[in-house]
């Protein structure tokens, strides 16, 4: 981290029902450096991008138009198909149409892998080396592990993950371009002993990394500021959301109880960023630490605050933490003593 120089992005994700040139007027006005361009909506069509160098500058041209940049794209939605099984409506909800095709689960999940491909492809067309997304998970229906799973069935979903994650990270290292996984329930890798079997069923190749985002840590007791040392080498990309814990009360628990964000009967929700329990400080700390260099985009989520409170504030409150690292260490001048 380089301090006031280091980049703050928005991520599109959440504003997909503006076009990119509403969100990069919102982003700029804000204060925000660049976004973290989203696969979704109309800000970034990727099939068009790969084959279609006009439409490509003309995304690349909007950014330029307000001063900003892009450090990293994302591609979540259509990563999640590549492996999920069952494939079903809530997929047919969020990838584009000429991925859902038939709806046929095995073609959903081949051309989610292409589509993946080309996101390799248009992001070294943009001049970008991440980027970010999720994974899906053949075997994330088990996680209570009940009824009773076997071992070999746990063996086969890390080896589907491998067995589909690894033509696609071929891809990326032939455009000189880094994978980032959001480490998320409902991924392959979600928490920290998933993470390093996830690794360990690519054989660590560097492609594919971490997206740090806390949030979906915090709920599930898991230390955030821990996952950065831990996994040093493997950030790279991090989103800043929030997430508020209540104090249990033996009535709500980790898993959400089926009740809609921002119900005051959660045991948790996620908040705008700065509003949560998210240890931010330290987190910045540690990053700093592992001399992580790439963007801090902002992702936005909040059921209870508008978004355009929360994403003007949120530029702010990331900045304070971006101070500048000291010169020389702060003992030093005890050894100038006469």
């Amino acid at each position: 981290m380089t301090g006031s120089t280091h980049p703050v992005t928005l991520f599109t994700g959440q504003w997909a029902d503006l076009t990119l040139e509403e969100v990069a007027k919102l982003a700029s006005e804000w204060g925000y450096d660049g976004l973290e361009i989203a696969a979704s909506g109309e800000h970034l069509d990727i099939a068009r991008a790969a084959e279609d160098d006009a439409y490509l500058q003309g995304r690349l041209d909007i950014l330029d138009r307000y001063g900003l940049k892009a450090w990293a794209i994302s591609n979540h939605l259509t990563g999640q198909a590549v492996c999920d099984d069952p494939i079903d409506f809530r997929h047919q909800a969020i990838i584009r149409a000429a991925v859902w095709g038939d709806g046929d689960p095995e073609g959903v999940r081949q051309r989610a892998a292409a589509e993946l491909k080309l996101t390799a492809v248009v992001a070294r067309k943009m001049g970008i080396d991440t980027v970010v997304g999720f994974t899906g998970s053949k075997i994330w229906q088990y996680v209570a592990m009940f009824p009773p799973v076997p071992a070999a069935a746990i063996d086969a979903g890390y080896q589907d993950f491998a067995d589909r994650w690894n033509p696609i990270l071929d891809v990326f290292d032939s455009e000189g371009v880094r994978f980032a996984h959001e480490v998320h329930p409902s991924e392959i890798a979600y928490d920290y002993f998933s993470s390093v079997r996830s690794l360990e069923a690519i054989d660590h190749r560097a492609a594919f990394g971490f997206n740090w985002d806390p949030s979906h840590m915090m709920w599930q007791g898991i230390d955030p500021v821990s996952f950065i040392t831990e996994f040093a080498d493997r950030i790279y990309h991090v989103d800043c959301k929030d997430t508020r814990l209540r104090t249990p009360n033996g009535r709500y628990g980790i898993l959400g109880s089926h009740l809609p964000w921002g119900d005051p009967r959660r045991g948790w929700d996620f908040v705008s960023t700065g509003h949560g329990d998210v240890p931010w400080e330290d987190s910045f700390r540690a990053l700093r630490s592992i001399g992580y260099a790439g963007p801090i985009s902002v992702e936005w989520e909040d059921a209870g605050m508008d978004r355009l409170h929360g994403a003007a504030e949120a530029v702010g409150f990331v900045r304070s933490l971006l101070w500048e690292l000291p010169t020389a260490s702060f003992d030093a001048a005890f050894s100038n003593q006469g």
